[in-house]
């Protein structure tokens, strides 16, 4: 099968989506996924989102992304990812994405006029609230809503169970993808512009809360065309997923249950560490204490959460919980690290270019420096989506100036 499209985007993520949506509806686009369209980890996500709530907040904002990515994060990424949240958020409303309302207006003064009415919850290593969440499944509303709209569109065709395995490469640039479709079959797209937006590499470890076929397909075939790839060690290990000896993805125990008042406990009821450390240090403190207790996990306690905030804020979470076994109304719960983020990838400017001219890069897949050594806890949803954005508008820049 032979194609030729304006964009070419590979995967159907937060990122993805968010590309074409953000492009004129003028180009033609095609969307490969790997699996089905709805099985991206962007999906995953449970905590939230991050917003600038104001002015005053910068600093501290800046501030907690800094430390928690032990300052090796790419400064200029972070001051437009922050700069850019709040437009990204009043797009996503725009999309039909709805977030948790607060049911009084008490606390409101120093928040944005624009983010007035809305509920925001706190995660480790953030000096206040200023996540804006959807129960636990903030991924899932964000990155549903996102794939309707972009269904809607009559120029962009999306083929699922359709797997990259390389880039045409003409004169040093990139010129479309190599693929392979359902049945095997060849699938060759030319296009005037690639963007990457295919994920990370949790399907390559044993222990991930990573959808298994996520492989880092994008970082192989960058590395043998020589693209240039940044901090490939930077690998986040989430400190709490639900433990489980069943193979498959593990199930992710949200930041924000942590955030709301979970503590950590070792085998013998007692609290080891503060759970609103960064996740590095924290999953480093769970990794002492089991070698300390001769364990294999140790236990996350919600007594401190009140049973409505549980079954309001955590739904998803307290009923795969019950299903395993576990009532987190009454009983503590067995946790474990597991992979979670990938922190390096594809080195991509501010724009989300590659080294190789019309290749971008967007989402988990490539490394803009945001994050730095560690990710803030619910900073990536809003990375991709603000870089996204920018790959669109500097796609359409390039072909204005091409007139």
């Amino acid at each position: 099968m032979d194609m030729k499209t304006d964009v070419v985007i590979v995967g159907t993520g937060a990122a993805g989506l968010f590309s074409a949506l953000n492009l004129s509806r003028d180009r033609q686009i095609i969307m490969i996924t790997k699996a089905d369209a709805e099985s991206s980890d962007s999906f995953l996500a449970q905590g939230g989102i991050c917003v600038l709530r104001n002015e005053e907040d910068y600093d501290s904002y800046f501030e907690d992304t800094m430390r928690a990515g032990h300052y090796e994060n790419r400064k200029e990424s972070v001051d437009i990812m922050i700069r850019s949240s709040q437009d990204i958020i009043h797009d996503l409303i725009g999309y039909g994405v709805e977030f948790q309302k607060v049911e009084s207006k008490e606390g409101e003064d120093d928040r944005d006029p624009l983010l007035r009415g809305y509920a925001f919850t706190r995660e480790g290593a953030h000096s206040r609230q200023r996540i804006l969440f959807h129960e636990d499944v903030t991924g899932k509303e964000i990155t549903s809503k996102l794939l309707a709209r972009v269904k809607e569109l009559e120029n962009v065709t999306i083929y699922e169970y359709t797997t990259m395995k390389d880039i045409i490469e003409e004169d040093g640039r990139c010129a479309g993808v190599l693929a392979e479709g359902p049945e095997g079959e060849p699938v060759r797209i030319r296009a005037d512009y690639t963007v990457f937006a295919c994920g990370g590499i949790g399907g390559r470890y044993r222990h991930s809360t990573n959808f298994p076929h996520i492989t880092g397909d994008a970082i192989k075939i960058s590395k043998r065309h020589g693209i240039r790839l940044e901090h490939l060690d930077y690998v986040q290990i989430h400190p709490t997923t639900l433990y489980s000896d069943k193979p498959g993805r593990r199930f992710l125990i949200s930041e924000s249950v942590r955030g709301e008042g979970a503590v950590l406990l070792n085998k013998d009821g007692e609290r080891f560490v503060n759970e609103l450390l960064p996740r590095d240090v924290v999953t480093k403190a769970i990794q002492e204490q089991m070698e300390k207790d001769g364990t294999d996990h140790v236990w996350l306690s919600m007594k401190n959460i009140d049973k409505e905030t549980i079954l309001k804020h955590f739904p998803n979470i307290y009923e795969h919980c019950l299903e395993e076994g576990y009532d987190v109304t009454k009983e503590s719960i067995p946790v474990v690290p597991a992979q979670h983020y990938f922190m390096g990838g594809i080195w991509v400017d501010s724009d989300s270019r590659t080294s190789m001219d019309n290749l971008f890069a967007v989402g988990e897949t490539s490394c803009n420096g945001v994050h730095g050594a560690n990710r803030l806890a619910s900073n990536s949803l809003l990375e991709s989506m603000v870089f996204a954005k920018r790959a669109a508008g500097k796609i359409e820049g390039d072909y204005s100036q091409e007139k």
